[in-house]
């Protein structure tokens, strides 16, 4: 996905919110947007997501499967969060049937299951924030949007979308947020963008320097499965609730999905040698 010399203003003598942006999003990649507030952090969200058009340039390669979870949620609507979730679901191309399975695994993720029949207007601000979460993640989008989505959440709510994002980017996804909270996901995203004065720059992401003839691998911090995949890696050890596996990187991308599959969440996955302490071999 590729935004190339992209603009944004509102009203056609309007002053420039946005100006001469470009920025590719590949797939699995994880990019944060920073900036100070007002500075159009938002208007490069909606652009991104295809709620808003350019007033000059082009955005290509947007991916036809993309979620959204905006600021402010739409709380108002006539309809129980359940049926908000299922109409929603419709709407992205899954059945019924489907769409209220999933609607009701993330709301029991996030710690909502017992609002699924409460109406929307009904909810307080912290739950109406699970609801507007879950239905961005209910059709496994390619390109998933967030903008300020963490704000309002409990503690477990936002360590799960942590993990839904990590799920979201291990399978291939973009995810493209803002978060008023530096620590939040800090030393994951591939790529840093900085809105400031209508132009976006790009931060330089620290990387760590490969090791001199030292075979690289993958590890996969898993927790939450209920049964082991099957053609695990001998890599790998179960502490509680936790698995770690280790393993070569033309194998990791079978293995995240063997993993996802048996409905373990990832809670972590980075390179890492046979040197590092506390792998286990």
């Amino acid at each position: 996905m590729r935004f190339e010399g992209v603009g944004r203003r509102y009203g056609p003598r309007g002053p420039w919110v946005l100006r001469e942006v470009s920025l590719e999003l590949p797939a699995s990649t994880l990019a944060r947007i920073t900036g100070a507030n007002g500075t159009g952090k938002s208007t490069l969200l909606r652009l991104a997501a295809g709620l808003d058009a350019p007033g000059e340039g082009r955005i290509t390669g947007r991916p036809a499967r993309t979620a959204y979870v905006p600021e402010r949620f739409p709380a108002a609507l006539p309809l129980t969060a359940l049926a908000y979730l299922v109409h929603l679901g419709r709407i992205q191309g899954l059945g019924a049937s489907t769409a209220r399975r999933r609607a009701g695994e993330w709301l029991e993720r996030f710690g909502a299951a017992e609002y699924g029949d409460t109406r929307l207007g009904e909810l307080s601000k912290g739950s109406s924030q699970k609801i507007a979460v879950t239905q961005a993640l209910l059709a496994a989008s390619d390109l998933l949007v967030l903008d300020e989505a963490w704000t309002g959440l409990d503690t477990g709510a936002r360590a799960e979308l942590d993990r839904a994002v990590r799920e979201r980017t291990a399978a291939g996804g973009r995810v493209l947020f803002v978060d008023h909270d530096p620590a939040r996901l800090a030393g994951e995203p591939d790529a840093v963008w900085t809105v400031a004065a209508g132009r976006v720059t790009r931060a330089a992401v620290r990387q760590e320097p490969p090791r001199a003839q030292v075979d690289p691998l993958v590890r996969i911090i898993a927790t939450g499965g209920t049964r082991p995949p099957g053609d695990l890696p001998a890599r790998h050890v179960y502490e509680g609730d936790r698995l770690t596996v280790t393993v070569d990187p033309a194998r990791s991308d079978a293995t995240l999905r063997a993993l996802l599959d048996a409905g373990w969440h990832i809670d972590g996955l980075r390179t890492c040698t046979t040197e590092d302490e506390g792998v286990h071999v």
